[in-house]
């Protein structure tokens, strides 16, 4: 039987799913090329590690497809400098190419299994800038600001509090709405009182678990 070539799995990806869906950040490409994805999913999908879809990784959960964690690591365009909040740990694959553009990450996910999971994965890559956390963020996490923040699950509204934890200049993506019109936002803090939206494209993303219908931010 011929052995899987991961290395040309990998490439395809990039070239016939991230590229054409304008992620030409070369950092980015470089990070997804250089981050071997196979070893984060499970062993029983290795071979669909490349694959448009979302895979699952138990307990209900999917990994992101490769092309919207392409999207989400170019418009968060981070600096070797920045603090990173991730909320939704999952597979820890999105976390480590974070971990490789961000000078420090912070990771939270509500399944303490998805946690424990993470951290040899994390480890065995090389990756000591990440911080862990089993607990439950969805109404925020602390009163620390950052300066790029990743939800890698969906929300009815936009909450207060998410903007809340930007640092001046901060980016926060986010996917808000319910199927089936769902939008991914691009939030930057232009001031202490001021945000601009972008919008970024129309996907579907599992909800964010715990999340209330909170107030609805005003711009």
């Amino acid at each position: 039987m011929t052995a899987f070539n991961f290395e040309q799995a990998r490439f395809n990806m990039i070239e016939q799913q991230i590229r054409p869906w304008e992620v030409l950040d070369q950092r980015v490409l470089d990070t997804l090329a250089r981050m071997p994805r196979e070893d984060f999913v499970p062993e029983r999908y290795r071979n669909l590690a490349f694959s448009d879809i979302a895979i699952p990784i138990g307990q209900g959960e999917h990994m992101l497809k490769p092309a919207i964690e392409g999207r989400i690591l170019q418009a968060l365009a981070m600096r070797p400098t920045d603090s990173v909040l991730e909320v939704g740990t999952g597979s820890a694959y999105l976390t480590a190419c974070l971990a490789r553009l961000a000078a420090s990450v912070t990771s939270v996910d509500i399944i303490p299994e998805f946690i424990e999971a993470a951290r040899p994965k994390l480890k065995a890559h090389g990756i000591s800038n990440v911080v862990l956390h089993a607990g439950d963020a969805s109404q925020g996490w602390g009163e620390h600001r950052y300066n790029a923040i990743a939800l890698s699950g969906s929300v009815a509204v936009l909450a207060d509090h998410w903007c809340q934890h930007l640092s001046l200049g901060g980016r926060l993506f986010v996917v808000v709405g319910q199927p089936p019109v769902m939008e991914a936002l691009l939030i930057t803090r232009t001031g202490e009182r001021e945000w601009l939206q972008e919008s970024l494209f129309e996907t579907e993303l599992s909800p964010l678990r715990n999340v209330e219908a909170p107030k609805v931010f005003e711009f």
